[in-house]
């Protein structure tokens, strides 16, 4: 048994090294590659939906951020199954480059965890899922096809971080109808994009693939549909706390995790990390779990 627990141990912290070391070089990327400050007159140049929302998101000027962190708290749902279970994560994002590392960890039976974590960076994606963060059950490296969707996830979590979709970054807007318009991300020879539907006060309240998913593969991916609500001012800035994010195939949703954040850093160019004081939520506005409630803390 403690043959058994020691191993368990060693992979333990091998594992976490791994992702502690994969969210540096997200930092790193973003640190480097800036948002840019885009001109006046580039605004009006954008679909009117888009506008609206950047005028809704930045309360004053943009912020110089290079990238967000956020630790989240929810219900997720393993590939294949039906049953969700409480499941916390957190994610870095850069905002100037197509760059993330998410981690989570997920109750299986009592006392057995499973820990995932998947990246995207320099155009490369990794993703792994182990039981007791030390038996490998998911090992995907890098195609084309895979990369493609990753570059999708990054766009998919970007609401997370605004200035990721201004004008100058990686992504670009076609313009839809008065509620609707197309987010084009770019990156390394490949390009994803995701039909945005906005509300009238100009908040984004979904981002959805134009194509069904592959319901049969041992991951979720980027998932073809995300619905975001509960918009905080955090940081000069409205962000989504409540996410909703699903496969989608047949004309069918499939939600697979479900959830709200729980905490918010900022980095920006010169280093400085920004964690952001979050309101309290009222009993009403709080995210559901098996239990009803999950509550957003200050950590």
């Amino acid at each position: 048994m403690f043959g058994i627990a020691g191993v368990i141990a060693y992979c333990s912290m091998r594992t976490e090294k791994t992702i502690e070391r994969l969210g540096r070089i997200v930092e790193e990327l973003g640190g480097k590659t800036p948002v840019s400050v885009f001109a006046g007159g580039t605004m009006e140049e954008l679909p009117s939906p888009v506008r609206r929302y950047f005028t809704y998101v930045f309360r004053g000027e943009p912020r110089n951020v290079s990238w967000v962190r956020v630790e989240m708290a929810g219900q997720f749902r393993r590939p294949r199954t039906e049953n969700f279970s409480r499941t916390t994560a957190s994610q870095i994002l850069a905002a100037g480059t197509p760059a993330f590392v998410f981690d989570a960890t997920t109750p299986v039976v009592p006392g057995i965890w499973a820990r995932a974590y998947d990246s995207f960076a320099e155009g490369r994606m990794e993703m792994k899922a182990k039981i007791a963060s030390a038996f490998t059950v998911v090992d995907e490296r890098e195609t084309e096809a895979l990369n493609r969707t990753s570059l999708r996830r990054w766009l998919l979590e970007s609401p997370l971080c605004p200035p990721a979709l201004l004008p100058g970054g990686p992504v670009r807007w076609e313009p839809i109808d008065d509620h609707h318009a197309r987010a084009v991300v770019s990156g390394y020879g490949l390009e994803a994009s995701l039909v945005a539907t906005f509300r009238d006060d100009g908040s984004l309240e979904s981002f959805s693939a134009e194509e069904d998913g592959d319901l049969e593969t041992p991951y979720h991916g980027s998932g073809e549909h995300v619905s975001r609500s509960d918009y905080r001012l955090v940081e000069g800035m409205m962000i989504p706390m409540a996410f909703s994010i699903s496969r989608v195939s047949g004309g069918r949703s499939y939600p697979f995790w479900t959830g709200c954040v729980v905490s918010i850093v900022f980095g920006d160019c010169a280093g400085e990390k920004r964690r952001a004081s979050l309101p309290d939520l009222s009993p009403e506005e709080g995210c559901s779990d098996s239990s009803g409630r999950i509550r957003r803390e200050e950590r």
